[in-house]
């Protein structure tokens, strides 16, 4: 954390007066920049959509959701996009990108520095409906569940190796609990 004091050097040229004039001034501006930075972080998470409606979810709530959701994996949220799109747009990403010509409910682009997690996801609205009457799922959960998905890869959490696709649906249970 950094902690910032004005320096007085110039204590004999400083009436008692200037001294708390120049103190308010400061605090002053201490509570605009770090208004600034609330509210950049108000807007870390971007939601478009891509040739799909954006689907009826409630964004503010999302937000802090993913924000406690990242803490409780000891990381602080960055810039984050999500895309909602269709499987003809997913296709499209997924084999310009990764070289993989088959259908998936997100694709995450991690650009996560440290503790700090960052990436643009990409979801399917069309995979995520398909996945939710699979699983015998509504949607609104199998979307959240989708959503969150794509935060624990960037906190680190795989679900291609032996053993990971377990973990994940356990973080992502636990997320899910989080938000009820």
């Amino acid at each position: 954390m950094l902690v910032v004091t004005p320096d007085f050097s110039c204590r004999d040229f400083f009436s008692e007066k200037s001294k708390v004039a120049c103190l308010v001034w400061f605090y002053e501006k201490m509570i605009t920049f770090v208004g600034n930075i609330l509210y950049d972080m108000e807007k870390m998470i971007q939601w478009t959509a891509d040739g799909v409606e954006m689907p009826a979810i409630d964004f503010q709530r999302v937000d802090a959701w993913l924000g406690e959701v990242a803490r409780d994996h000891s990381r602080i949220l960055g810039p984050m996009t999500y895309i909602f799109c269709n499987d003809d747009k997913i296709i499209e990403v997924n084999r310009q990108f990764l070289n993989h010509d088959y259908y998936t409910d997100i694709i995450t682009f991690d650009y996560t520095h440290g503790r700090r997690v960052s990436g643009d996801m990409f979801i399917s609205l069309d995979t995520v409906a398909t996945n939710a009457e699979a699983v015998g799922a509504d949607y609104s959960t199998e979307l959240h569940r989708v959503i969150v998905h794509g935060l624990l890869h960037l906190c680190g959490i795989n679900d291609k190796g032996p053993g990971e696709r377990e973990v994940m649906e356990r973080h992502e249970n636990d997320a899910l609990a989080l938000l009820k």
